[in-house]
């Protein structure tokens, strides 16, 4: 694989947080927007990031408990969906982008459809949404507990690497680098030496303190911003109950089917960059 070029790192403050963005292309060219998922960071956009970075200025932010940026200090209160969304539009302040496009991967599509369910929506031209919908199963969000509460600890970065191929599996075919990438940039040393994830544990508060953050359906249909819809054909996120019940209100998005992945996929294949691209060109031609 052709080794990506390097991107840069800037350290954001908004709302009393500092937001760790990693940033591809030039500024001033359109903005483009990708936001990870729940125990993910910016950095799941590497591939897709390099890929589009000729023709976008991409951000890809660290949600705060995440990655390098700051952690809350209020987790019930700071880590939902309402304050993601704030910080979301805080940093566009920051950035004096006045209009962006948004693609999200789960948590970040929830944030996503929040901005355009909300007051900002006008700042959104168009809204990628990664295999999430409105209504997120009980199931499923057992599943995530599973392992976003787990703290494994690994003595060697190859380990850390064997269990992020098994936990997230899931997001389809992806080549090595992407997962050995996914492991350096998904761990921290602990005081004891030894890796563990890099992420605030505290992050799965969320599922109690707010869960009207996973029944959106009102908001939902209030969005006309152009959207179109990724889905993992196995996943246990976005059922084809629920995708079939997206395409049929709100938005009314189309639906991209990834018959090899459940949640969510990678989209780190120049495959996968291609058909973004294309989405993007109809989306900001609607």
């Amino acid at each position: 694989m052709t080794p990506l070029p390097a991107p840069r790192h800037a350290f954001v403050p908004v709302l009393g947080h500092e937001i760790h963005v990693t940033e591809w292309g030039t500024p001033g060219a359109p903005a483009l927007i990708m936001w990870h998922g729940l125990a993910r960071t910016g950095r799941d956009f590497d591939e897709l990031a390099s890929a589009l970075a000729d023709d976008y200025h991409v951000l890809c932010p660290d949600t705060i408990g995440r990655g390098l940026s700051s952690w809350a200090a209020d987790p019930e209160a700071e880590y939902a969906l309402d304050h993601y969304a704030a910080i979301a539009t805080g940093l566009l302040d920051v950035y004096r982008l006045d209009r962006v496009g948004w693609l999200g991967t789960s948590m970040g599509g929830l944030i996503g459809m929040r901005i355009a369910a909300g007051p900002d929506a006008a700042r959104l031209d168009w809204l990628i949404v990664n295999d999430i919908g409105p209504e997120v199963p009980g199931d499923a969000i057992a599943r995530i507990l599973d392992y976003a509460d787990t703290r494994p600890d690994f003595a060697t970065l190859a380990a850390a690497e064997s269990w992020f191929r098994a936990a997230y599996a899931p997001f389809g075919p992806a080549a090595d680098d992407f997962w050995r990438r996914m492991a350096r940039t998904s761990v921290r040393r602990r005081g004891d030496g030894r890796f563990t994830t890099h992420y605030d544990p505290a992050i799965t508060v969320q599922f109690t303190a707010s869960p009207g953050d996973h029944d959106g359906w009102d908001r939902y249909e209030r969005v006309t911003v152009p959207t179109h819809v990724l889905r993992g054909v196995q996943s246990d996120l976005l059922t084809d109950e629920i995708a079939r019940r997206m395409a049929g209100t709100g938005p009314r998005p189309e639906i991209t089917l990834y018959p090899e992945c459940g949640h969510a996929p990678s989209l780190s294949r120049p495959e996968d960059a291609a058909r973004i691209r294309s989405i993007i060109a109809t989306l900001a031609g609607r």
